[in-house]
C-alpha cells in the first residue's frame, strides 16, 4: 500500500543540497526549494530514509518526513497553499 509523504530538509552545504535534491527527484514531486511531496510504498520509504541518511551530515542537516496518509487526493486538498499554487500533479506512465 502507498503512502503520502512531504519531505522537507534544511542542508548546510551546498554539494550535499544538490545530491540530496537529485536523489529527492527520484522520488517525488519537488514543491518548493527544499520541500517534496511523495507516494511511496513502504519499501521505497525506506529506501528513500537510507539514501538520505547516507548523505545527510546529522550534525549539521535536518530532515523531516512527515506521513500525510494513504488517501493521495485527501493529502492533497490538506495543504493549505498561500500564494503561488503548487505544480499540478503529474500524472500518467513513467518510462524508467
Amino acid at each position: 500500500m502507498r503512502r503520502c509523504y512531504l519531505v522537507c530538509y534544511d542542508i548546510s552545504d551546498a554539494k550535499r543540497w544538490r545530491r540530496i535534491f537529485r536523489a529527492m527527484k527520484g522520488y517525488g514531486e519537488h514543491w518548493q526549494y527544499s520541500v517534496f511531496f511523495c507516494v511511496l510504498k513502504e519499501i521505497d520509504r525506506v529506501r528513500m530514509q537510507s539514501e538520505l541518511e547516507a548523505e545527510l551530515n546529522l550534525k549539521a542537516d535536518q530532515c523531516i518526513i512527515i506521513d500525510l496518509g494513504a488517501d493521495e487526493e485527501s493529502a492533497r486538498e490538506a495543504v493549505a497553499v498561500l500564494g503561488e499554487s503548487l505544480p499540478k500533479a503529474q500524472m500518467g506512465v513513467v518510462v524508467v
